[in-house]
């Protein structure tokens, strides 16, 4: 597969793969409340979602690294659409925690065999020194925009469709994101990959343990990989701020039935924000004159504008929810500048052997980063306000911007461009 090619499927893979979740994100609570479900039921679902994903963060990685992309890219659309269907149907709590389960399953499945997949893709047609900045980019903005129009559509069938028969409007995105999921596993089961031995069960067995290990050593011991990973936890703190506080703002400002369409509005712009930054990514590289430094720019932009936000906050009237609006979609616009830029300084690092683990590494320092994080940023907001989270979230981006200044070379000890026999790192992103 040529390296253009390569290009154009990874986008569209990642179309598929990012549409489900849009699409189900803010029906997600509101057909489980329609369903007699409690707040503190719905709590416990969501943590058995997130504990899921959590402990198979790693084991997953490790297996992609040991069996290849494509079978655990399979299997990931397979549990979606399985958990998706489950939760577009339940009217128990069991129904509802078999659901979170396959879901997280399906979550953890999917955390960096795709990205891998095109380095490795990449890599097998030329050598390491390749732009990988232009595909990352590309796929930035199809996931970007499949999350905006699945947001959109998820936010706007209910209030369309009504309910239909038995079964209720709420359901209807959710059913859909289970029919994309079908298809995106049945689009994968033709993805053409680089040649890797063929491993029995018990080397597989004996491998993912040693890749997971691997992995956690070459993100501890590689300075620059560390320091990556921890702006990454940044950037998830910064997102999970955005997610915390900006729903409770617009509850003050907007209710009723179109409360969740108003959401769905907010979000899918933000997402199409994120979609424009990772057009120019290549451009802020250029004009930056190196991906460290594109990196700390879109931190520092998204900072800037979470600044903006936090004094939005304090005003009043049509004029404040412009400039709130403006500041909203520069916050995503510098995220999405600066993923593409990270991932690269990211995937010079590893090697194809661990490139799945250390993104699973990624994902899983995120989760706990932003599980730490957001107690005491909603603890704040409570206290002094929406502002003060704000605020609280545009300091945690001022200090990753930080972490890429003055970011030692590019190429670890070792063969140039490639760090000491390590694996790739990759994908987290917006959504829990």
């Amino acid at each position: 597969m040529s390296i253009d090619a390569a290009r154009r499927r990874y986008a569209s893979l990642n179309f598929l793969l990012w549409l489900p979740t849009g699409l189900y994100l803010v029906p997600l609570v509101l057909l489980m409340l329609d369903r007699g479900l409690s707040v503190p039921t719905i709590a416990l679902v969501t943590a058995v979602y997130g504990l899921t994903v959590a402990l198979l963060e790693l084991p997953t990685g490790g297996l992609t690294d040991a069996i290849g992309r494509r079978p655990v890219l399979v299997a990931s659309a397979v549990a979606g659409a399985g958990g998706l269907l489950l939760l577009g149907l339940a009217d128990t709590v069991a129904l509802f925690l078999a659901s979170a389960v396959l879901r997280g399953v399906a979550r953890a499945l999917s955390t960096g065999p795709l990205e891998a997949w095109y380095v490795d893709t990449v890599h097998a047609q030329a050598d390491r020194d390749v732009d990988l900045t232009t595909g990352l980019a590309r796929g930035e903005v199809a996931g970007s925009l499949a999350l905006a129009v699945g947001t959109l559509a998820g936010g706007l069938l209910p209030l369309a469709l009504g309910d239909t028969g038995a079964l209720p409007a709420l359901a209807v995105p959710v059913l859909t994101a289970a029919g994309v999921e079908a298809l995106r596993a049945l689009v994968t089961v033709r993805l053409p990959e680089p040649p890797r031995p063929r491993l029995r069960m018990a080397a597989v067995v004996r491998r993912v343990p040693a890749g997971v290990v691997a992995g956690l050593q070459v993100s501890a011991r590689d300075r620059v990989l560390a320091r990556v990973l921890l702006a990454a936890g940044g950037a998830g703190v910064a997102l999970g701020a955005i997610e915390l506080l900006t729903p409770a703002w617009l509850a003050e400002l907007t209710s009723g039935p179109t409360a969740a369409a108003t959401y769905a509005v907010v979000a899918a712009t933000g997402f199409g924000a994120d979609a424009v930054g990772g057009m120019i990514a290549g451009w802020t590289v250029r004009t930056c004159g190196s991906h460290a430094r594109a990196a700390a720019t879109g931190a520092v932009v998204s900072a800037l504008s979470m600044l903006g936000l936090a004094g939005c906050a304090l005003l009043r009237g049509p004029g404040a929810m412009t400039l709130a609006g403006l500041a909203y979609c520069l916050m995503f616009l510098g995220l999405g500048a600066a993923f593409p830029a990270q991932a690269k300084l990211l995937h010079d690092r590893v090697e194809a052997t661990e490139r799945a683990t250390v993104l699973s590494v990624q994902s899983l320092l995120m989760q706990v980063v932003v599980a730490t994080g957001l107690p005491l940023i909603g603890w704040q907001a409570t206290r002094h306000g929406v502002e003060a989270g704000y605020l609280i979230g545009a300091a945690v981006l001022f200090a990753s911007a930080a972490l890429f200044v003055r970011l030692p070379g590019a190429a670890p000890h070792g063969a140039a461009g490639t760090a000491p026999s390590m694996g790739e790192y990759a994908d987290e992103r917006r959504v829990p």
